[in-house]
């Protein structure tokens, strides 16, 4: 018989974290020891760690509770959510209007994280999907986050390794610094051939009540097919939409707004 297989690291930091309910928000050390399966020492080290960082609160009366870290995060996941809901019917405007690949996208460390993916029969050959994720300096909806970061968080990001997925993917630091520079210049970026052969791809920010970019959407296209004289209009004009949405109320635009040159 196999014995029982030992828990990770993570998965003893998840099974405190498990521990509290809506019925148990508020619990001693002992009974997190009991309810998560670990043993009082363990608990008792793991529990301090969560503590220090700040998923998890000390009360006065020794009692824990779930910390404000833990809450932050699970509002960051709620505002993607809801910035994806807000989006939608703006970015299907622009899917039916140019029938091309549409995306939204947020940062998540060295990569963009696809909120949305809407992808056009016989579009661009590019693999994304809700949940999917790219590196950032290898795509449009990237370069448009990265040309928004201070000076010292892209320079510690662009020495990291940075991947190549075809010939012609940008991975040189100097030459990245000078692309994100015309994409500061132009407020939009244009990429060719960066993930697959054959690709154009276009992104514009979407802006937050602070004024700063906190999210993108992109177009991919086969560059065959497209110019970004076409796409521009109709992307840039999409991504000013929702930031307004995003900051408040919107008037409804005419329905041909976003056609294609």
């Amino acid at each position: 018989m196999a014995s029982p297989t030992k828990p990770t690291a993570a998965g003893r930091v998840l099974a405190i974290l498990d521990t509290f309910t809506d019925r148990h928000d508020s619990q001693t050390l002992s009974s997190i020891a009991r309810r998560s399966g670990l043993t009082l020492p363990t608990t008792h080290r793991l529990v301090g760690e969560l503590t220090a960082w700040g998923a998890l609160h000390r009360q006065p009366d020794g009692d824990y509770t779930i910390g404000l870290k833990v809450l932050e995060l699970g509002s960051l996941a709620g505002h993607r959510l809801r910035l994806k809901q807000l989006a939608h019917p703006y970015l299907h405007s622009l899917h039916h209007a140019t029938n091309t690949n549409i995306h939204l996208s947020v940062s998540v460390q060295q990569d963009v994280l696809y909120l949305e993916s809407m992808l056009a029969p016989g579009g661009a050959p590019v693999t994304s999907r809700f949940g999917g994720r790219w590196p950032m300096h290898a795509t449009a909806t990237g370069r448009v986050l990265l040309a928004a970061l201070p000076p010292e968080e892209l320079d510690d990001l662009l020495r990291q390794p940075l991947a190549a997925y075809s010939p012609h993917t940008d991975t040189d630091p100097n030459r990245l610094r000078l692309l994100l520079a015309e994409v500061r210049q132009r407020g939009v970026a244009v990429a060719y051939d960066q993930i697959a052969l054959g690709v154009i791809a276009l992104a514009a920010p979407i802006v937050g009540p602070h004024g700063h970019p906190v999210a993108s959407v992109g177009i991919t296209a086969p560059k065959d097919r497209f110019t970004p004289h076409q796409l521009i209009p109709p992307l840039v004009s999409t991504a000013q939409r929702i930031s307004r949405a995003l900051n408040g109320p919107e008037e409804a635009l005419p329905e041909d707004s976003l056609r294609t040159a």
